[in-house]
This record gives structure tokens, sequence and C-alpha cells, in this order.
């Protein structure tokens, strides 16, 4: 079965580097899965400085929806991130909070199928104020039930605040 390791925090709050950092600790070789898609060229050029930061060590992959189809066996993987990924759920089933939540929800069961660690940043979008429209407020709610749910399944739970790691679980 996963061992999975849930690290949530706001933007900049050092998730992503922790998480790299945890996953040289536990590997070698680990595994960079990232589930963004190219939206525009500032996003192009923040993908390409997080993939310029990673060294030789690092096996990558790029998938954005169908995260478990891959076989991790006794292996290392870090995934960043939920939010981009749910994105990509939200998004293609016309922003239905539904759909979107179950076919996630799918993905992360049978990925704790597998023998391997799991490394799963995410953000805590829901921290701030409500949200002005209506979009962005789905969006929020699916976040936050995604995170609660990855959460309750994960071994341990890590909050990043300002840089440092906060233990939750």
């Amino acid at each position: 079965m996963a061992h999975i390791i849930f690290v949530t925090g706001g933007q900049r709050s050092g998730k992503s580097r922790w998480a790299e950092e945890k996953a040289l600790e536990l590997s070698d070789n680990p595994i960079y899965l990232a589930t963004s898609r190219i939206w525009d060229d500032e996003h192009a050029a923040r993908i390409q400085r997080h993939k310029d930061d990673r060294d030789d060590r690092w096996e990558n992959i790029e998938e954005e929806k169908n995260i478990s189809k891959y076989n991790f066996t006794n292996r290392v993987v870090l995934i960043d991130c939920v939010t981009l990924w749910l994105t990509n759920f939200f998004f293609d089933n016309d922003s239905n909070i539904d759909v979107a939540l179950n076919l996630a929800k799918e993905e992360i069961n049978k990925l704790k199928k597998q023998d391997a660690t799991f490394i799963i940043v995410t953000n805590e979008i829901g921290l701030g104020g409500m949200p002005q429209n209506a979009v962005q407020r789905k969006f929020t709610d699916l976040q936050g039930w995604m995170n609660q749910y990855i959460a309750q399944q994960a071994n341990e739970v890590n909050l990043m605040v300002s840089g440092i790691p906060v233990k939750v679980k």
C-alpha cells in the first residue's frame, strides 16, 4: 500500500522546495510528476524555472490528469501540484465540481493501491477571503474538499508556513 505525505500551504510558502528535499532524503532517484498545463508564456517560464531547479537525480513525468496510469512500485513520487491538477479536471468538465471531484478521487484511490511513497503538494486557497466570482468560489470548494480527502488518506500532513513545515498529522 502507498505511503502518502501531504504538503499544503499558501503560495510561495516553500511547499515544493520542502517536498523536493524530502523526496531526495527518501530516494537517490525520485520521480517528479508535474500536473500543470502551460496556460501562457509567464506560466511556461515558471514551469521551466522549476525544471531548471532539478538536477539529473530526478526522473520527470508530465501528466495533466491520469496520474495513476504509471507503475510507481517501490519509488518515491513527488506530485506537484493538486491545485493545477484539479484545474484540468474542473475546466475539462465545464466547471462541474461533482464530476471533477469524483474523477480526482478515483485517481487518488488508484494511487493508494501502489506500493510507493507519494509526496503530494497542494495549495490552501481557502485561507483567504471569499472569492468574488462564482467560478472562483466553485473551484475553492473543489480544492478544499479534495484537500480534505487526500489529508484523510495521508500518513503524514505538513502545513508550510513561511518556509517552515508544521506537522499536522
